[in-house]
């Protein structure tokens, strides 16, 4: 059974050339959909037309049988949840405050959340690693504790689907490790299915060596021009056509730990 299905959905702004054009996909519960592709090839406007952002010019697409543009917010809050590239912190709310916001939608106009709300939030906040953070300031995280903040708001929201733009894009090695670690295990521990756009290919091979179950989408000049697990996805040849590099593709097993990867070289001038 497909979670999501996109059937052969085009979008392109008025009076300009398609962004994207005849995309069609499905994604089964418990999986990742990662979308790969350079910059401009329509990652995040395709990210946008999923959370229906951008009303596609013709192609459909399904949430669990229903048509994504025919539900009501709190039904589209149920399924779907969303993780930002960037966020702008503008109030200083608590990191509390925050994560309780993905509750919005299960609470009634004009009521406040109530303590089973805030329960589900510090677990959340439990469950990305930062315990004791109910209080600090919003607006006084790093990069790294922001984003984890913004992956327990979205999964306090208790939705079947996460979609995640970027969501290590300005992050330390560290930080991208341990959002990585969390995205394997709403995956595998919680049965979550995951969309994510990413420019660092990397994250896919390491998701498939930890026996996640992930199927590449490669993206360039608003298609896809593969569709598979990175194995099959991220060879040399793909690399060269999409990206223009010389590549190399390696293994190692460090730590007891196998884990193929991806080397850039040079570019093809």
């Amino acid at each position: 059974m497909s979670l999501l299905s996109l059937q052969n959905v085009s979008f392109g702004y008025q009076d300009n050339q398609p962004i994207f054009e005849n995309i069609s996909f499905d994604v089964k519960p418990g999986e990742v959909f990662c979308i790969i592709g350079p910059n401009g090839c329509g990652k995040t406007t395709l990210i946008d037309s999923i959370l229906g952002i951008n009303q596609p010019q013709s192609g459909r697409i399904m949430v669990a049988d229903n048509d994504l543009h025919k539900m009501k917010p709190k039904e589209f809050a149920k399924n779907i949840a969303y993780v930002p590239q960037s966020h702008t912190k503008t109030f200083p709310y608590t990191v509390l405050d925050i994560v309780v916001m993905g509750r919005t939608y299960a609470t009634k106009m004009f009521s406040a959340p109530n303590t089973a709300e805030r329960h589900r939030a510090i677990e959340s906040l439990e469950q990305v690693g930062l315990k004791g953070f109910e209080n600090r300031l919003y607006t006084e995280l790093s990069g790294g504790e922001l984003q984890l903040v913004l992956i327990a708001r979205a999964l306090a929201q208790e939705s079947h689907i996460m979609i995640m733009d970027e969501p290590t894009a300005h992050l330390d090695f560290r930080h991208e490790l341990m959002v990585m670690e969390i995205i394997t295990w709403l995956v595998k521990e919680k049965g979550l299915t995951i969309i994510m756009a990413t420019h660092f290919l990397n994250q896919a091979f390491y998701l498939e060596n930890a026996g996640v179950e992930i199927r590449v989408a490669l993206m360039n000049q608003g298609t896809f021009k593969a569709i598979g697990t990175p194995t099959e996805v991220l060879t040399k040849n793909n690399l060269k056509d999409v990206f223009k590099i010389f590549s190399s593709i390696g293994m190692t097993d460090e730590e007891g730990i196998n884990q193929k990867f991806i080397v850039p070289l040079k570019n093809i001038r």
